[in-house]
């Protein structure tokens, strides 16, 4: 009985450090920034915020931020599509989709959302928005293509709590 003790801890010390190098990995999108330890009482709405502290915003809040940025920009074209840049080409795109499973609160009123667009010559296009503000006004800061039919152009670290592209 011991030894199988003794062989099952020494087979989970062997794991560990390999797991913790794992967790380092470059991840294909940004992620939402850990919850911050909370106080000893919890929130209870009979507490008021203070003036400057951020209500936590959610997907669905970011998911119709990136929609109304996307029909807006798509309304002012004469084409009706979504037009950005990639290689120097102009791309006027329709919405597929998106991706709500990927929608992100990076924190300090910043957030990332993901979405999949197509183009008239049916190549599809993953798009990655950051955006700022509040709910309902919204701002991107940057878009960028992320993929090309699937394939991916880069990939997302975090380092020191900001997310940076790197080579995919």
């Amino acid at each position: 009985m011991i030894t199988r003790f003794i062989i099952a801890a020494a087979v989970a010390l062997f794991f560990t450090p390999a797991l913790t190098g794992f967790a380092q990995q470059p991840s294909e999108h940004p992620k939402e920034k850990a919850e911050k330890k909370k106080g000893e009482h919890p929130e209870h709405p009979e507490h008021p915020k203070k003036d400057g502290e951020e209500k936590k915003v959610t997907k669905a809040e970011i998911s119709a931020g990136i929609k109304k940025h996307i029909s807006a920009e798509s309304g002012k074209a004469s084409d009706k599509k979504f037009h950005t840049n990639y290689e120097g080409k102009d791309l006027a795109l329709d919405l597929i989709k998106v991706h709500d499973d990927r929608l992100s609160s990076l924190g300090e009123g910043k957030y990332f959302a993901c979405v999949d667009m197509k183009a008239p010559d049916g190549t599809t296009y993953d798009i990655d928005f950051f955006m700022s503000g509040k709910p309902g006004d919204m701002k991107v800061t940057e878009t960028s293509v992320h993929k090309v039919n699937g394939k991916p152009l880069y990939n997302w670290k975090e380092e020191g709590g900001v997310w940076k592209k790197v080579s995919g």
